[in-house]
């Protein structure tokens, strides 16, 4: 049964009144003066340039507990094609002396958008950029990222400090 034997079986008219309509552009704001040369940066563009981790105490030293945070939004760049990789990130700590704040972790995932990097270097490099912040007693990142040309690639690092 083809689409047109479908609906008019379920007896469905379409609303032809809606084929008149037309989009007026009139109202939509002009944005052919801005060239990514001249233009400001955006407000988001210029917390996510001006980003440092932010770190506040563990309040509760010597508790072995674990945080878990997902950052489902990372994009960065393939450095092979330049097509833009997708990926998940869940990275799971027992905090030491410190914790990170989300916002600010947040920000510096949002950092690699523009960034060629294969997903194996990108992974170890935000777990040791964690590491170096916050310094917990055990940490693990997994980065999911999406399937792209048929492929399905997580890469998962963990990191165990070491006994003092």
């Amino acid at each position: 049964m083809g689409c047109k034997n479908f609906l008019q079986n379920i007896n469905w008219i379409p609303d032809t009144s809606l084929a008149a309509m037309t989009v007026s552009t009139t109202s939509s704001p002009d944005f052919s003066s801005e060239t990514p040369e001249v233009r400001e940066p955006k407000y988001g563009e210029k917390a996510i340039a001006e980003n440092q981790f932010v770190t506040f105490p563990n309040p509760r030293v010597g508790r072995d507990y674990q945080v878990q945070v997902v950052l489902p939004e990372f994009t960065c760049k393939c450095p092979f094609s330049g097509y833009p990789d997708f990926a998940t990130f869940t990275l799971t700590y027992t905090p030491g002396p410190l914790i990170v704040e989300l916002k600010s972790l947040k920000l510096y995932i949002n950092s690699y958008r523009d960034e060629y990097i294969p997903h194996e270097a990108v992974t170890n490099k935000i777990l040791d950029d964690i590491v170096d912040a916050i310094q917990p007693v055990w940490a693990h990142l997994k980065g999911d990222f999406n399937p792209r040309g048929n492929v399905h690639t997580c890469v998962e690092v963990t990191y165990n400090q070491p006994e003092s």
